[in-house]
């Protein structure tokens, strides 16, 4: 039963902010040489960051004041349509350094498969809802199957991606029904289809050993002068803006390397302070999930949780070496227009659920 006053989630949309706010802040600071260096201009990434941050922040706002029951009819066709541009990529998209993940549309450039995200938690909400529940492993590996497509596209150039994807459905379908025998199956399954994944580019493997020995290949160079970053911030960092790696040592310090600059800049304290606002934002998710009136609007929320989860802890464990470099970016604050655009999104589709608590 929706709620008497039927306001979004307040403290919801003060952390999300607060992260934008604090993304956009450190993207100018980890940017402006890159920015100086290749476009003479140090706001150069800042500024496209910040045009894609207001549409982003259009789309919450707009999202939150729909009724998120509506969009379970949509769900088949976004998810028909995530199929179609990963599809397109594949064909017609525009590479950089080496990776094929854009299409551009007249002076526009976006990345499918960030789209594929909301589009696979859209249509696994409402694909569970009509089973009622997830009732035995047969079950469980349907829903599973019907998310390989858009992984097999996806991961054909982009694995961090099909991996977060991966992981999003096992987080909604564990969630729909907690069993954990025939849960066991669906890693398992999971496990052989990344492994296939790897096996088949000789590049991923060399991931490995990389992840391994970082100094003895030319490829670590961006793991172990992150690793330096990390270690010169010491407790309270160097101050912000006086980052060293930043200036040509990190290669792409705005990307997925940004929270190695944060730890440089603002030490030990400030990144803990950046992960406990992502520990606030999964709890906020955990709070509209279970208030959530129906089990469509409490798959949502966790898928977003599992979304948001998933992606901050590969991003913190390749940054410090903890797992191979996969190349994912960190939620809000990583320089990505389709990113962040699509991050908010979520933030509204979670808002709008917010809106019928219990």
């Amino acid at each position: 039963m929706r709620s008497r006053n039927g306001k979004p989630d307040i403290c919801l949309f003060v952390i999300v902010m607060i992260l934008v706010i604090f993304g956009l802040v450190v993207l100018y600071s980890s940017s402006a040489y890159n920015g100086q260096v290749r476009f003479d201009d140090p706001a150069y990434y800042f500024k496209k960051q910040l045009f894609a941050t207001v549409l982003g922040l259009m789309a919450m706002v707009g999202i939150a004041s729909v009724d998120y029951h509506i969009l379970s009819r949509y769900s088949v066709p976004a998810y028909l349509l995530s199929l179609f541009l990963s599809g397109a990529v594949l064909l017609f998209g525009d590479a950089y350094n080496g990776s094929r993940r854009w299409l551009s549309i007249g002076p526009l450039s976006f990345q499918p498969a960030e789209y594929a995200k909301p589009a696979v938690i859209l249509l696994l909400a409402a694909a569970v809802c009509k089973m009622k529940k997830v009732k035995n492993g047969v079950r469980m590996i349907a829903v599973m199957g019907m998310v390989l497509p858009i992984v097999g596209l996806v991961g054909t150039n982009n694995l961090s991606t099909a991996v977060i994807i991966l992981g999003i459905a096992a987080v909604m379908i564990f969630i729909s029904n907690p069993r954990y025998l025939p849960f066991l199956w669906i890693i398992l399954s999971g496990t052989g289809f990344l492994a296939i994944f790897l096996s088949l580019e000789q590049y991923r493997l060399e991931r490995l050993a990389i992840w391994r020995n970082p100094e003895l290949y030319e490829k670590g160079y961006q793991t172990m002068q992150g690793l330096y970053a990390i270690g010169s911030g010491g407790l309270f960092g160097v101050g912000l803006g006086n980052s060293m790696q930043k200036l040509g040592f990190v290669p792409e310090a705005q990307n997925d390397m940004i929270f190695s600059i944060i730890c440089e800049e603002l030490g030990l304290v400030g990144a803990l302070i950046l992960i406990l606002l992502f520990i606030l934002l999964l709890w906020r998710f955990m709070i509209i999930a279970t208030q959530a009136p129906d089990l469509f609007g409490s798959l949502i929320a966790a898928g977003i949780l599992g979304h948001i989860a998933i992606q901050v802890i590969l991003n913190i464990a390749v940054v410090t070496n903890t797992i191979p470099n996969t190349g994912i970016t960190l939620p809000f604050v990583s320089y990505g227009g389709t990113s962040v655009l699509f991050l908010l999104s979520e933030m509204g589709l979670a808002l709008s659920v917010s809106r019928w608590r219990r």
